[in-house]
């Protein structure tokens, strides 16, 4: 069943974003039967093999809801993966450490055309699920940061009505791009609804100036969100993935970084003459994806030092591959069995990074945080198998963690849609301090199976966080690090909280200190059973961390590290409506247009992420039940370990 948020009487505010819902948000589906709903092509794996073969060979559902489940690789035997070493951790900061760090880094991003599939229907209607797991999150982590945007919100434009009383209305008829992506019209009653989910929760929202017409740029989104959302608005983007503009038919050919800087200060000028806009310096840029054009091609044209009172983030996009040939028909093909492995060691997240480390240090050297302004598995909706595994989960912890390392300053982990593999997380070891300083470690002669990074708050060691990549049922590949901690003032005992799982191509039920977020249909937006914190005692500072697999430990190195509530006290939102919950639903396709807002489009498919086209549209039976169907696939273990402590 879909249900409501009744407003509590009294409300602390602090979240950061954990992913998970997905589960609770399907969980009325047992109570209702078929519906037709959209999918888009070719969401069976190239060469995956299924655990359940009956499920997966009948399955012709959305992407966020399919079972099938891949072969984890081999162990990779003891000379690639020695399982007992030892690390040397100061109780200083030690050099080469992070900047320090917001217990908010980690954070979604929401393409704009399913915020009322994701967040509420209104205002009034907020969806209790995300509630709960932002109310779960802010007793941990501080506060939550949640964009809200991408490509459709390019040509989006603000209006007081709908013609059906919805927030969003998708102009299915006026779609001229190749990614056929529709225009947008919304209300303010968007804008009311984010401002209502922050009365409860402490969630600051990006939102972005649309940037298809830089000669009359409609600026109420930036206006009316001033005025309702206040303080809790803390940036605009301007413009999305600008290099991408000429492969998406929506600047001319030869249009290049100097052009972008040209177009930027266009935006700026505008702003100055609006006198409904109180702040003028909340803009965002330049947003480059890993398209033709480098950071460093917009750092060159000046673009920081001219705009510098009006910026509040430099930012950049990334995908670490693609998968438009399985959505979409076009690009390389990819088997998602043979690609698996590329997600299972620690390369994986420093590869992505690379390229943005002189942008990282640049961006300190002008004042500015750097953001991972859009990140996820895979672009054109990720990976079967993959993109919602333990390994996906793991994956994404420590990429997130080598973003820390690396001096972003946040990163937003991508939703488009339910024809979608791929689901963000929100990492709580950071914790809520603001003070957090992190350090790749470089462990077991830099391992790529088995990463560690030592946490930092207030210039003192008080937190590790171990990595074992491996599945192996037999115990052969299991670690035992020894964590050396002379200098600190750990006495006789560490605790351990584990992320685990029995492989890493599992699907939910990642357990986090023996707590879950259940399987699929299963959660309401908070963990369940009872939480299990192992104690391992130390000798003269010599602590030794068993780490199953697969799966992460956090070991927290005094009592007051493991700070559980350190962000706001816990609360439970209640429900005040509910749906139908018979085979009665009867749902518009346009209503469960998904994924960038492109499904159900008469044959007209595509993709925002570069190399996809149009292809043919699939009906299909799901049980979803209503039109208010989430957007996510599972990864409840990302939510768990990141950013909870």
């Amino acid at each position: 069943m879909t249900r409501q948020a009744k407003a509590p009487s009294t409300s602390r505010h602090s979240a950061t974003f954990i992913v998970s819902f997905i589960i609770q948000q399907l969980a009325f589906v047992q109570t209702c039967t078929a519906v037709t709903v959209y999918y888009q092509a070719g969401q069976k794996p190239l060469g995956g093999t299924a655990t359940d073969t009956g499920v997966a060979a009948r399955y012709t559902g959305a992407a966020a809801y399919n079972p099938t489940t891949l072969n984890p690789p081999p162990p990779p035997g003891p000379d690639a993966l020695p399982t007992q070493f030892a690390m040397q951790f100061s109780n200083a900061v030690p050099p080469g450490a992070s900047i320090p760090q917001s217990g908010a880094f980690f954070g979604f991003s929401i393409e704009m055309s399913v915020v009322n599939q994701v967040l509420g229907k209104n205002s009034s209607f907020i969806q209790v699920p995300f509630l709960n797991l932002m109310a779960n999150l802010q007793q941990r982590s501080g506060r939550i940061n949640i964009r809200v945007g991408g490509n459709t919100q390019e040509r989006a434009t603000l209006v007081e009505n709908t013609t059906d009383g919805r927030i969003i209305e998708k102009d299915l008829a006026g779609i001229i791009n190749p990614t056929q992506t529709p225009p947008l019209v919304f209300t303010p009653e968007l804008l009311q609804l984010l401002r209502n989910i922050s009365n409860l929760v402490n969630v600051r929202w990006y939102l972005g100036v649309p940037f298809n017409d830089t000669s009359n740029f409609r600026l109420a989104i930036a206006e009316r969100g001033q005025q309702i959302l206040g303080d809790y608005l803390i940036g605009l983007q301007a413009g999305n993935e600008p290099d991408l503009y000429v492969d998406h038919g929506h600047r001319p050919q030869g249009y290049g970084p100097y052009d972008y800087f040209g177009e930027f200060g266009m935006l700026v000028q505008a702003m100055a003459g609006d006198e409904h806009l109180v702040n003028r310096g909340l803009l965002i840029g330049p947003n480059v994806n890993s398209g033709p054009w480098s950071p460093e091609m917009v750092w060159n044209t000046g673009f920081v030092d001219a705009y510098a009172n009006n910026l509040a983030y430099l930012a950049v996009e990334h995908y670490p591959t693609d998968n438009c040939y399985a959505q979409y028909g076009v690009g390389t093909p990819r088997d998602p069995q043979e690609t698996f492995p590329n997600y299972l060691n620690h390369t994986a997240g420093q590869t992505l990074i690379a390229p943005y480390l002189n942008s990282s240090a640049y961006a300190q050297t002008k004042g500015k945080p750097l953001l991972m302004f859009e990140t996820n598995s895979a672009s054109c909706g990720g990976f079967v198998g993959i993109s919602d595994s333990f390994g996906a989960a793991l994956w994404g912890l420590d990429y997130g963690m080598q973003m820390a390392y690396s001096n972003f300053s946040g990163a937003l982990f991508h939703i488009g849609g339910q024809n979608v593999y791929y689901n963000p997380f929100t990492p709580e070891a950071l914790g809520p301090s603001n003070t957090t300083q992190v350090l790749d470690m470089s462990a077991n002669n830099n391992n790529i199976y088995s990463p560690v990074y030592g946490i930092y708050e207030h210039g003192n060691l008080v937190r590790a966080l171990l990595f074992n990549y491996v599945t192996d049922s037999t115990g052969a590949s299991d670690l035992n690090v020894e964590l050396n901690l002379s200098g600190t003032q750990v006495s006789g005992e560490v605790q351990v909280k584990y992320l685990l799982a029995s492989s890493v191509s599992q699907k939910g039920n990642f357990t986090w200190a023996g707590q879950t977020f259940g399987g699929m249909f299963d959660s309401d937006g908070r963990p369940i059973g009872t939480e299990s914190v192992q104690t391992i005692s130390c000798t003269s500072q010599s602590c030794t961390i068993h780490v199953p697999a697969p799966g992460a430990a956090l070991v927290f190195l005094y009592p007051s590290s493991r700070s559980d509530t350190a962000g706001a006290p816990s609360q439970t939102f209640s429900t005040s409506a509910r749906t139908n919950t018979h085979n009665t639903a009867t749902v518009d396709p346009s209503v469960l247009a998904t994924s960038n807002g492109h499904s159900g489009m008469d044959n007209k498919l595509g993709s925002t992420s570069e190399g996809s086209v149009s292809s043919a549209e699939t009906r299909y039976e799901l049980f979803i039940g209503s039109a208010l169907s989430l957007v996510l696939s599972v990864v409840a273990g990302w939510a768990l370990i990141l950013g909870l402590t």
